[in-house]
């Protein structure tokens, strides 16, 4: 309906030039506590988030995103490969490799990719991954070195940079915030 909005997807709310956006269903609660701090101070702010146990300061979303894959799109070679990804998220994938199986040139396949689902096939591999990560930290008691081989990372400080960068917490702290079995023990 607003073809000129730039949609932010990881911010709780954003501001632009007197209009205010708030992202999931409470995040307006953050808004509302933004507003208070802007125009009566961080004192009442602070206050107020204290006496309605509203985590103040609080910017991102990051962490409450379940990605799910862009497939609103009609592009049948590139639901083809986003499902190859999903199913096969443990391997190594290439972009090669995935031009290659679904019959593409390289640079076709990561135009036409990144057109349909507004990733790069990386970014998107990188989510699918993520994403699996995450629901492994939710459930399990995996350690962080056996959920990162399960979703096909080798390298702790790629794994571990890529899972702060999409989700805004540490795995640990994901995993903490999370994993109701393991705040119970």
């Amino acid at each position: 309906m607003f073809p000129d909005a730039d949609v932010v997807d990881d911010k709780i709310m954003t501001e632009d030039s007197g209009i205010y956006t708030s992202g999931g269903a409470y995040s307006y609660l953050n808004l509302l506590i933004y507003l208070i701090e802007k125009y009566a101070g961080r004192e009442i702010a602070i206050l107020i988030s204290k006496a309605f146990m509203i985590d103040i300061d609080r910017v991102s979303q990051s962490p409450f995103i379940i990605f799910q894959g862009q497939k609103a799109h009609e592009d049948e070679a590139i639901k083809r490969a986003q499902e190859f990804i999903e199913k096969n998220f443990q391997d190594k994938i290439t972009v090669e490799q995935l031009a290659s199986i679904h019959a593409l040139s390289r640079r076709n396949l990561e135009r036409r990719f990144k057109k349909a689902t507004c990733n790069t096939v990386t970014e998107y591999i990188q989510r699918v991954k993520i994403e699996a990560a995450k629901k492994n930290f939710e459930t399990s008691r995996k350690n962080i070195n056996e959920v990162m081989y399960d979703v096909g990372y080798m390298d702790t400080k790629a794994f571990r940079t890529t899972f702060k960068k999409i989700t805004g917490l540490s795995p640990i702290e994901y995993r903490k915030k999370y994993n109701r079995e393991l705040a119970v023990a």
